[in-house]
């Protein structure tokens, strides 16, 4: 009898053991999901929960909930669990990084650009990032991948592909020419050299391409990445400047040519070979073609009178040596953010977006700009436009009721983004395409 009673009470203990583990599993999955839930409620009503391009799309039939995809995102709230299931949470936060989609142990994640309500033209890509027009590719945030890491990677892939279509003849003809000396481009440049191709890299600016155009304090890079010839990049929270210095380093003693101040207007293909003709006068005769050139490379305008001015400007490369003036930054942007921080300590700064808040920022960029705005050391001007820049002020429209202020003004930042070069794209005879959440990685 007392044997029975001990198999009753070492049952009922393993019993009541195993409904506290479920009960307490149970509660932490619901409050999870709860907390989640109202995330997205947040993120709703700051209208980040739509995605703006580049996003991950999950189907929730084969996800297996185990968390793999929100510990591996390097940012922040993007991916939660919810119900059992993954799900997206700030949409418009996404950047790119992929990360959740290749720790998915289940292959339940996409990753995709545009959606039904809103389209984004990309130029006509395929696996081998050769585009319709053969012997031409595009490498990097021009086919729809921004990030260095990502644009290096496929900088680095899009050479491999072309030097397995190349016949080594000899001749006056370039093997190849790159036309950007961005991540991509530079990426691909050391990949040419090491399978032996003949290359020039032509870059419309400088060393770094857009990369340069970060104010100096930006951090452009939060993971490892492989360089073609120089192998893993082991740094984190690294600035602009030290970046740079790493690929100047690597270019130098690799002896890449790279052709600064060589803006490319046209490419004229004539049949085997690409003849290309720069705005300095130069031609360039070549059996392959790798556009890195990136969707900024041509700053978007506002448009209004007195845009032309010295004082306008659409990138801030030395906030340090500028002090006591009346400045005026233009956008919603991280990029427009970051200088308006970078320049408040010694200037008189204004804020001029055109929405009543801000929705496709990094959560510290946000944090850091109300803080800013709260303690004064930023003027803000929410739902406002520019309508003409003077010599000594901007006038600015308020769009609730019509009116406009004039605001004192030195300097002019404007971070409206950048136009995809669709002329000279097509030109090429390269085909736009509109993507409505079209797979760009897929399992």
């Amino acid at each position: 009898m007392s044997t029975f009673l001990e198999e009753i009470i070492i049952y009922g203990a393993v019993f009541l053991l195993c409904a506290i583990v479920v009960g307490w599993y149970l509660w932490a999955q619901l409050k999870g999901s709860k907390k989640v839930g109202e995330k997205i409620e947040e993120a709703k009503a700051a209208g980040l929960h739509e995605p703006v391009s580049l996003h991950p799309v999950i189907d929730v039939n084969t996800c297996i909930k185990s968390g793999a995809c929100v510990a591996a995102c390097p940012e922040e709230d993007i991916l939660g669990i919810m119900n059992g299931r993954g799900t997206v949470i700030n949409a418009s936060r996404c950047v790119g990084h992929g990360a959740c989609f290749h720790a998915c142990p289940v292959e339940a994640i996409t990753l995709c650009i545009g959606t039904e309500k809103r389209g984004v033209e990309l130029p006509h890509v395929a696996q081998t990032y050769e585009t319709n027009v053969n012997g031409v590719y595009i490498a990097g945030e021009l086919g729809g991948m921004g990030l260095i890491k990502n644009s290096v990677e496929q900088g680095r892939q899009a050479v491999e592909n072309i030097a397995e279509t190349i016949e080594k003849k000899g001749g006056d003809t370039l093997d190849l020419v790159v036309v950007g000396a961005g991540p991509a481009g530079i990426s691909g440049s050391l990949m040419a050299k090491k399978k032996g191709l003949s290359c020039i890299t032509l870059e419309q600016d400088t060393l770094g391409g857009t990369v340069f155009t970060f104010p100096r304090s930006k951090v452009v890079m939060t993971s490892p990445m492989e360089l073609p010839l120089y192998g893993t990049v082991k740094l984190f929270d690294t600035s602009k400047t030290e970046l740079l210095e790493l690929w100047t380093d690597v270019i130098d003693k690799h002896g890449i040519e790279i052709k600064e101040k060589s803006r490319v207007e046209r490419i004229e293909d004539e049949g085997e070979i690409f003849e290309i003709f720069t705005a300095n006068g130069e031609s360039y005769r070549t059996k392959r073609v790798l556009l890195a050139i990136g969707r900024r490379g041509t700053p978007r305008k506002l448009g209004v009178p007195g845009e032309q001015k010295e004082k306008v400007a659409y990138r801030l490369l030395e906030p340090e040596m500028i002090s006591g003036k009346d400045i005026m930054v233009v956008g919603g942007g991280d990029s427009a953010i970051e200088s308006a921080l970078l320049l408040a300590d010694d200037n008189n700064v204004t804020l001029s977006y055109r929405k009543d808040k801000f929705s496709r920022i990094k959560p510290k960029n946000n944090e850091k700009v109300l803080n800013a705005i709260q303690e004064g050391t930023i003027t803000m001007k929410y739902n406002t436009n520019v309508t003409e820049i003077m010599d000594n002020a901007v006038l600015l429209k308020h769009n609730e009721d019509d009116s406009v202020e004039s605001i004192p003004n030195d300097l002019i930042y404007i971070f409206a983004g950048g136009i995809l070069p669709t002329k000279f794209l097509q030109s090429i005879g390269i085909e736009i395409t509109k993507k409505f959440g079209d797979a760009i990685l897929k399992h």
